[in-house]
C-alpha cells in the first residue's frame, strides 16, 4: 500500500493552524508548512506563523528556514519538503502538510517544471518592461502566446508571468505544454486533500479581527525591521509589506493602512479560493465561524477512517 500524504489547505484566517494541531495529534503526525511566507525568519506576525506553544506540542517543518533577503523558489521548497517527508516517515510518523499556498501544494502533488530554460538577459528585460509598462501589459503578452498559462497566473504575479514568457522566448514552446512532462508525488503516495471552507462574511470578519490582532502584536515594528534590509522579490509579496511601506513614507495614515491591509487580505483569500476550486481532488470541509478546531479535526478524521 502507498503511504498516505495528507494536505490541509484553505484561505487565510479560516483556522487551519488550530485544526492542524488537533488533527496531527489524531494522526500521530508532524506538520510541514505549505506557506510561501512562513519560510522566512523575522516574518512571524505578517505571515501568521503558528505560535511557539503549538510548535512545542507538534513538530513543525519548513518554518523559519531562510532569510527574507534571500531569493527562494518552488524548486527549493520541493527539495526541502521531500527531505522532511522522508524524515517524518522514517520515524513512523505521518506527514501533514498545512497552508494556503496552492502553488506549493501543486508542485508537490503534480511535480515541478524543471526545464533548464533560463536566459538572464531575457528575464532582466521582462522585469524592466514590468516596471515601465506594468504587470497587465506583460500578462496580455502572455495571453497572446500561452492562453492556458495566462489563465492560471494572476495578473499581479510578476515573477511567474516573467518565468512563463522567459521559457517561451528561450524555447519557442508554451510553458503550459512543457509542464505536462512533470512528475509528482501522486504516483508514490495516497494523496488526500482537505480544504476548510467558510461562508464569505464570516471569513471576512475573521480577516478583520486578524488584522487588528496583528497590529496589537507589533506588526508596524516587525515590518520596519524587515525594511531595514533589502528584501527578496518573493518576501516583498507578503501582504502588509507594501501597505506599511506607504505608511512609513507618509503616503497615508495608519487607519488607511489598516483598511488597505484588510481589503488586500480579502482579495488574496478570494484568489486562494479560486485556485482550490479548480482542483477536483479536494474534499471540502464546510464549517461555520462557531465550529471549534477539535470538531473540524474530528470531521476530517472520520473522512480518513
Amino acid at each position: 500500500m502507498k503511504p498516505r500524504l495528507i494536505f490541509l489547505v484553505g484561505q487565510t484566517a479560516v483556522g487551519k493552524t488550530d485544526v492542524a494541531v488537533e488533527l496531527a495529534r489524531k494522526l500521530n503526525a508532524e506538520i510541514i508548512s505549505c506557506d510561501s511566507m512562513q519560510i522566512y525568519r523575522g516574518m512571524d506576525i505578517i505571515s501568521s506563523k503558528p505560535p511557539k506553544t503549538f510548535r512545542k506540542k507538534v513538530a513543525h517543518h519548513l518554518i523559519d528556514i531562510v532569510s527574507p533577503s534571500r531569493e527562494y523558489n518552488v524548486s527549493k521548497y520541493r527539495k526541502e519538503t521531500l527531505r522532511a517527508i522522508k524524515d517524518i516517515l522514517s520515524r513512523g510518523k505521518a506527514p501533514l502538510l498545512v497552508g494556503g499556498t496552492g502553488l506549493y501544494m501543486s508542485i508537490l502533488i503534480d511535480g515541478i517544471f524543471d526545464l533548464k530554460a533560463k536566459d538572464e538577459a531575457i528575464r532582466k528585460s521582462l522585469f524592466r518592461i514590468a516596471e515601465e509598462r506594468g504587470n497587465q501589459f506583460l500578462h496580455k503578452k502572455l495571453q497572446s502566446v500561452d492562453q492556458v498559462a495566462a489563465e492560471k497566473i494572476h495578473p499581479n504575479d510578476t515573477k511567474r508571468i516573467v518565468r512563463a514568457l522567459e521559457v517561451f522566448e528561450a524555447t519557442g514552446k508554451p510553458i503550459s505544454e512543457l509542464q505536462k512532462q512533470r512528475k509528482g508525488l501522486s504516483d508514490a503516495f495516497d494523496i488526500r486533500i482537505f480544504c476548510i471552507n467558510m461562508e464569505k462574511d464570516a471569513l471576512n470578519k475573521r480577516i478583520d479581527m486578524r488584522v487588528k490582532r496583528m497590529f496589537r502584536q507589533g506588526l508596524v515594528k516587525e515590518v520596519k525591521n524587515l525594511l531595514r534590509n533589502k528584501l527578496s522579490r518573493t518576501a516583498l509579496y507578503a501582504i502588509g509589506i507594501r501597505e506599511l511601506k506607504g505608511y512609513f513614507e507618509k503616503a497615508y495614515d495608519l487607519e488607511e493602512e489598516k483598511l488597505q491591509l484588510k481589503r488586500n487580505t480579502r482579495l488574496y483569500a478570494k484568489r486562494q479560493l479560486t485556485w482550490f476550486r479548480k482542483d477536483k481532488r479536494i474534499k471540502w470541509i464546510r464549517v461555520s465561524d462557531k465550529d471549534k478546531p477539535k470538531r473540524i479535526a474530528d470531521l476530517i478524521w472520520k473522512e480518513l477512517s
